[in-house]
């Protein structure tokens, strides 16, 4: 369903890669790995349609996603590296809005709840500029567990998260793979996660 065909990147002068070609499919889990400065992200916002390819193109049901435009959007949820919160929302008020921009309003219960099982609870109402890295990242991530986009694309999910929130964040993932979702993700750590087919791209020099 999602398609990669003779993708290229620039970073100035610099090529960051080219002639970069995948497919991934429902159940199926793509890892994309690489040294700092590889392009890895680069890679990751392409795919979302956040930065046009130097050359090639990325499809979805094959057709281009640029062309798709909002009916792709709607299939999709990106999480980067930075949580895109708003500093004087609520981790609550935060949740809410991003999942209501992503296609799926949600309840303030179904909200409340979602942060406690990120370990949230008892911090739902706490300015987002109060919050630690570690927690601004789980308000992020508990929209994997209300939205129901088909393609997540995740770049360094486990990133300040403690063991419990790993392996919460790990069976969240195996649900969405299960139920023929599909996954693309970056991260610098070791964690096992059940897929149909497990992909890699391995970014660099």
């Amino acid at each position: 369903m999602l398609r990669g065909e003779a993708l290229a990147a620039m970073r100035g002068d610099r090529k960051l890669f080219t002639d970069l070609d995948f497919d991934l499919h429902a159940g199926e889990l793509l890892y994309i790995a690489g040294p700092n400065g590889s392009g890895k992200t680069t890679l990751l916002r392409m795919i979302c349609g956040l930065v046009i390819p130097s050359a090639g193109q990325v499809l979805w049901k094959d057709e281009n996603i640029h062309t798709l435009g909002e009916e792709f959007r709607a299939d999709l949820l990106y999480c980067g590296h930075l949580g895109a919160l708003k500093d004087d929302l609520s981790g609550l008020e935060n949740l809410r809005f991003s999942c209501r921009l992503g296609g799926t309003p949600v309840s303030e219960d179904e909200a409340v709840m979602a942060l406690s099982r990120m370990g949230l609870a008892g911090r739902e109402d706490l300015p987002a500029k109060v919050l630690s890295q570690g927690q601004k990242r789980r308000v992020g991530l508990a929209r994997l567990l209300l939205m129901r986009a088909r393609l997540w694309v995740l770049d360094e999910p486990f990133t300040a998260l403690d063991v419990g929130a790993i392996e919460l964040l790990r069976e969240t993932m195996r649900t969405h793979l299960a139920g023929g979702g599909l996954l693309v993700l970056t991260t610098h750590q070791q964690v096992e996660i059940e897929a149909a087919a497990v992909k890699r791209i391995e970014m660099g020099p």
